[in-house]
């Protein structure tokens, strides 16, 4: 059982749950498993302002191991991740990701992909013991800061050279670490576009705004009549739309018609897309009617991209944008994203609006919960009494999870009956609250 490694690294509140004590042992204790085999750690953030002060911490932690670090600056997670992949390097992005700025996050990843659950296991082993691991003083690593982010700039631009699109479009950058990016990319490739949110002061990254808040971007949208709108979160790993009226296109939708494309293209490998279980069943419908296989998996983009790459799939990913193109990139990346999608628009000569349109929704209602102990509510018996309770009725479905990153409790219900999905969440909202004030 991992005691600090979430779905997605370590996550918690700055200076309560994550310290600068946790960035100093997770970088020393990469640099101790990995003595030999690497000799950089990179390490990059988002905009937050604790950033600078996990920056230091990391550094501090992994030179006194005998291992150089290369601080690349704000710039998106799957930025760093590219660079990880082509310099064949280890990284720490330090990114809460979605979540608002008081949270913060280390993610690790290695030649591309995040680290698997059992390198967790012996890197929190390490982390949580009371030795850390020091070199001879002539052995001490060294810190520099570089500009590799133009790497990656060049690396998406050079995929989408003769990208065309018609459209004007407004762009959500959420206060957060694409807007350092996103201008010269689409500068580049000549596409029409109008920022927003791009006022990065440390505190307000997804502040009313963003993937997040999708309904800043929606009202620009209508209000100031564009043809599109792109949103992406804080580190630029997730990416939705919003269509000429209003409405957000999810990552469900944005995965179908993309995977469409690349099965009319040939590119679509083995006929099959990953989600995870929170994907709509209308979109696993549209999928069907296409000949294309859907397998689910756990909430978490890395199980997303176990599943893809132990079934030979290239494409997958969640409803919440975070969609992994694998022969683009390895791990969710907004820009790919919006790209591949404006792309496919092209591709199609078809507005956003026509090609979702045959995507039905079952209705679908999701909850969360703050509570103070997540593990003793999802074993407390009534919670698994009354999940087998809706277990067997046709075109219904529950999901109770929790949170691999906050302290809350998510509860879905989908289903063709409107008012049943929304009475079943309020049972069990209901209960769970009543479970966690005992």
């Amino acid at each position: 059982m991992k005691r600090l490694f979430g779905t997605d690294g370590i996550r918690g509140i700055v200076n309560e749950e994550l310290t600068i004590e946790v960035g100093v042992r997770l970088a020393n204790s990469l640099a101790k498993i990995y003595a030999g085999r690497y000799e950089t750690l990179l390490v990059a953030s988002d905009t937050r302002n604790s950033a600078e002060m996990f920056e230091y911490a990391i550094a501090t932690g992994a030179i006194s191991a005998g291992m150089n670090v290369e601080i690349c600056g704000v710039i998106p997670t799957p930025a760093l991740a590219h660079l990880t992949k082509e310099k064949k390097a280890i990284g720490i992005m330090i990114s809460a990701s979605h979540n608002p700025s008081i949270y913060n996050g280390l993610k690790v990843f290695c030649e591309g992909f995040k680290i698997p659950d059992e390198l967790e296991v012996d890197l929190e082993n390490l982390i949580l013991s009371k030795e850390m691991d020091y070199s001879p003083y002539g052995e001490i690593g060294k810190v520099k800061r570089s500009k590799l982010k133009n790497k990656y700039i060049d690396y998406i631009v050079d995929i989408f050279k003769g990208l065309k699109t018609k459209y004007k479009i407004a762009i959500d950058v959420g206060n957060g670490a694409s807007g350092t990016v996103v201008e010269s990319i689409f500068d580049k490739l000549e596409i029409k576009y109008d920022i927003y949110n791009n006022t990065p002061d440390g505190f307000n990254i997804n502040e009313k705004c963003g993937s997040t808040v999708p309904e800043t971007l929606s009202n620009i949208v209508k209000n100031d009549g564009y043809d599109l709108g792109i949103l992406f979160d804080g580190d630029a790993d997730r990416c939705l739309f919003i269509n000429k009226n209003g409405n957000l296109i999810d990552g469900d939708k944005l995965i179908a018609i993309n995977s469409f494309k690349q099965k009319e293209q040939n590119r679509l490998k083995n006929d099959t897309v990953v989600t995870t279980v929170m994907s709509n069943l209308g979109f696993e419908e549209y999928l069907k009617k296409h000949g294309i296989k859907l397998l689910r998996t756990q909430v978490g983009d890395k199980y997303v991209l176990e599943k893809m790459l132990e079934f030979g799939a290239n494409i997958g990913g969640e409803q919440s944008g975070h969609i992994i193109f694998l022969d683009r990139s390895t791990t969710g990346d907004g820009i790919i994203t919006a790209l591949e999608t404006l792309h496919t628009l092209s591709y199609f000569d078809k507005s956003i609006e026509e090609l979702t349109s045959e995507i039905s929704d079952y209705p679908q209602l999701l909850k969360n919960v703050s509570v103070k102990d997540k593990k003793s509510i999802m074993l407390d018996e009534r919670i698994i009494k009354k999940i087998k309770k809706y277990e067997n009725i046709e075109d219904f479905r529950v999901l109770i999870r929790p949170s691999g990153t906050e302290h809350k409790i998510r509860v879905m219900t989908e289903g063709k009956d409107q008012k049943l999905v929304n009475d079943v969440v309020d049972e069990f909202v209901e209960l769970i609250e009543r479970i966690d004030r005992e």
